[in-house]
């Protein structure tokens, strides 16, 4: 057991020393030309490549040369513009446009809802509401709170999952209602449903649906951008520039954004937005929609600072219109005195709701990041010897040949010179070792 262990002691023992030695080692390339046709290719192959991708994809097309800032800051503000009669109303900004002051946020009404003289009182609720339905007093619970289809809510459940349901029930579903416990007549039908405290009456008995606004196809949305990238201290606009205030004012008033026409001009049809956004705007009339204004601003300031030009997309941002709670609408109410009882007439709006999304990226020469891509490229290049030593160390005929020519071991320095391969070729003026005699390829 003991001489076992002795045999094992000095295993190790040797292994940790020579590894200790070897850690010591200078390792150095030796140069071999390999006169064979097939791993020639391959190598120039690959060094083609590889020196193509960093020309054409890192030099050229990601300009890794460049200093970059993707960080921008910058500034939107939205106008609604336009007039449409409406039967016997002529509807301006005020009556469409939401919000009035503008931002990177803004809407119009294509289609409205309307549910008059609204009081509080007790009605009965929707017949469509589960659980509304009823034949006697007993079926309906005092004091439940109806969340318009999802169901009643006892005073067991906690009031933070009562106020996040309330709000989503208030921006999304229908108005809230709580029961009185009795089972009434559903208006002027034969069958019953459970009484309710809440506006009355109920938005989905009484609604008068107006039809579309059609004519706002041709209204227009203003939108001014402002860019700022502080590294580079730069600043650009969306509008194009002008002599002076009066000429800026006649050219906004006319002008319409057309991409290859009109670049600089921020004034946009509706019609525009939708055909660019592959929507049909009749199917947005019915049902809303929202819609994403992405303003692209790609800088390459080793140019001059007018080259920096916005580029436009659109793209639908909510669910399609097949799908269920698809659209976007929203509620609001105007409040008046109706002998001397609080009325509202309700309104429920469809629209077309615009996101302005700014997205921004500038670059300029720097000789920092020149540098280093140019250091990574020739470092890269190298990866062209290492997959043909592997190949030819590897697959081609007589590589142990190749091996022994390709790695020698230098223990001592000799006294004498020793005839080899290197001592050979140099007494020819060479500074590498040619493979191509004597050995078969």
């Amino acid at each position: 057991m003991c001489e076992a262990f002795h045999h094992i002691a000095m295993g190790l023992r040797e292994f940790i020393l020579e590894y200790f030695q070897g850690f010591w080692d200078y390792e150095t390339p030796k140069v071999m030309v390999v006169k064979n046709t097939t791993l020639g290719v391959i190598y120039r192959s690959v060094q083609f490549l590889v020196i193509t991708y960093f020309i054409w994809y890192v030099f050229i097309s990601q300009k890794a040369y460049q200093e970059s800032e993707t960080r921008p800051e910058s500034s939107v503000y939205t106008l609604m513009k336009g007039s449409a009669v409406h039967g016997d109303d002529i509807l301006d900004t005020v009556e469409y446009a939401r919000p009035s002051e503008g931002g990177d946020v803004i809407s119009t009404i294509l289609r409205r809802e309307f549910t008059y003289n609204q009081m509080q009182g007790t009605c009965a609720e929707y017949f469509k509401v589960p659980n509304a339905n009823c034949t006697k007093d007993s079926d309906c619970v005092e004091g439940d709170v109806d969340f318009d289809g999802h169901g009643t809510i006892s005073s067991s459940h906690t009031i933070s999952f009562m106020v996040a349901w309330f709000v989503f029930a208030t921006v999304f579903l229908l108005p809230i209602g709580r029961r009185t416990g009795r089972c009434v007549q559903y208006y002027n039908y034969t069958f019953k449903t459970c009484e309710i405290q809440t506006w009355c009456p109920i938005e989905e008995y009484a609604v008068v649906r107006e039809p579309p606004l059609v004519e706002a196809i041709n209204f227009t949305v203003f939108i001014r951008n402002s860019i700022h990238f502080p590294k580079f201290k730069v600043l650009r606009g969306n509008v194009k520039d002008a002599s002076n205030k009066r000429e800026m004012q006649k050219y906004l008033q006319k002008c319409n954004y057309h991409e290859e026409k009109e670049p600089y001009c921020p004034n946009f049809r509706l019609s525009y937005i939708a055909e660019q956004a592959r929507e049909n705007f009749t199917e947005l009339c019915r049902t809303g929609g929202v819609i994403g204004v992405f303003i692209n601003w790609n800088c390459n300031l080793d140019l001059d600072p007018s080259h920096c030009k916005p580029k436009y997309s659109f793209r639908r941002l909510d669910l399609r219109k097949d799908l269920a709670n698809s659209g976007y609408y929203y509620r609001f109410a105007k409040y008046y005195n109706k002998d001397g009882v609080e009325s509202r007439t309700l309104i429920k709006a469809y629209g077309m709701r615009l996101d302005i999304i700014v997205h921004g990226h500038a670059g300029k020469f720097s000789p920092i990041p020149t540098i280093i891509s140019t250091v990574t490229a020739m470092t890269s290049v190298g990866i062209c010897t290492i997959i043909c030593d592997w190949i030819m160390l590897t697959f081609i005929d007589k590589n142990e040949v190749y091996s022994e020519r390709k790695f020698d071991e230098v223990i001592k320095e000799p006294a004498e010179p020793i005839s080899t391969e290197l001592s050979f070729i140099n007494s020819y003026g060479s500074n590498h070792s040619d493979l191509s005699d004597g050995v078969p390829l």
